[in-house]
């Protein structure tokens, strides 16, 4: 099997090569957009903003499955910047599926918390009504709508709150912050779930066996959401994420963490107020348990401290 991976320098695509499930599985074509990826992967690259650029690499490298991690995740950005927010996270995944929907390929593509309007009480269901209220999330939403209309095998992953021990994130900052300052303000009134690239990855690849495995691939094809278990506010997050790094060493001292409100720190797009996602269908579909948010901050702080 050959294994075309889009975004290779994004946290997603780092933590797939670094843990090597991809390349267990076939042959792996590791895309970014200047064609660097780590020694040891066959690297290209690959624009995917630019449509004639992405055909000739889909034709050249003639894959059987498509992971497509690379993303437009500039949030507050994109409310400036649509048009390309649209042409990575929106148009691309079409490419990509009408692509593979001639080919007979699979498609793997990552959604987000942010196709929904942030305004429900209980976690949202895959199928439950989207409304993105800003620029990122429309663009993600068009390009789930691209998909599912390409006819493509697919799998749609939606995630949130993602971070990993590379690239710029929540914790990072956190981190950097908390080694600075003595006392930090974090908004608490917006619900989420945190969810490391770890999780993601491990459980994609227990997805991409099934999928792959499957006579009827179409019986698996849809939406799910891939996050970790529980929910808590960024507020919530921060405080554990000093807990955990001064236990690991990470900080010599913790911060005090002030809570705040979103109108304390507005922003050019607005976040959602609530966005947990259920999860169960992917823990029951594909028989993987997802482990609560906390394991997974636990496992990434004492994997930096040995860094």
């Amino acid at each position: 099997m050959r294994i075309l991976l889009l975004g290779a320098q994004g946290q997603l695509g780092q933590t797939f090569i670094a843990q090597g499930g991809l390349a267990a599985r076939g042959e792996l074509i590791a895309a970014s957009r200047d064609g660097n990826v780590p020694a040891g992967t066959r690297g290209l690259r690959a624009d995917i903003a630019n449509e004639s650029a992405l055909r000739a690499v889909l034709d050249d490298v003639n894959p059987d499955l498509i992971v497509n991690a690379a993303a437009y995740t500039a949030v507050d950005k994109a409310e400036t910047d649509e048009a390309t927010a649209t042409a990575v996270n929106g148009h691309a995944p079409g490419i990509l599926g009408h692509w593979a929907a001639t080919r007979g390929a699979g498609v793997i593509h990552y959604s987000t918390d942010y196709v929904f309007p942030g305004d429900a009480r209980t976690p949202y269901v895959p199928d439950a009504a989207t409304g993105p209220q800003g620029a990122y999330g429309r663009s993600k939403l068009a390009g789930e709508l691209a998909l599912r209309a390409s006819g493509a095998d697919h799998l749609i992953l939606r995630t949130a709150w993602v971070y990993s021990t590379v690239g710029h994130n929540f914790l990072k900052t956190m981190l950097r912050l908390g080694h600075d300052r003595d006392e930090l303000k974090v908004v608490a009134d917006q619900r989420g779930t945190p969810t490391t690239t770890t999780l993601i990855v491990e459980g994609s690849i227990v997805a991409i066996d099934r999928f792959v495995g499957e006579s009827n691939r179409s019986a698996l094809t849809g939406t799910y959401h891939l996050t970790a278990s529980g929910e808590t506010t960024w507020h919530g997050f921060a405080e554990a994420i000093f807990d955990e790094a001064v236990t690991a060493g990470v900080l010599a001292r913790r911060p005090v963490v002030h809570p705040i409100g979103s109108s304390d720190f507005p922003t050019p797009a607005r976040r959602p107020a609530y966005s947990v996602l259920d999860n169960r269908s992917f823990a029951e579909t594909f028989r993987h348990a997802l482990p609560v948010w906390h394991d997974g901050l636990h496992d990434i702080v004492h994997s930096l401290a040995s860094q």
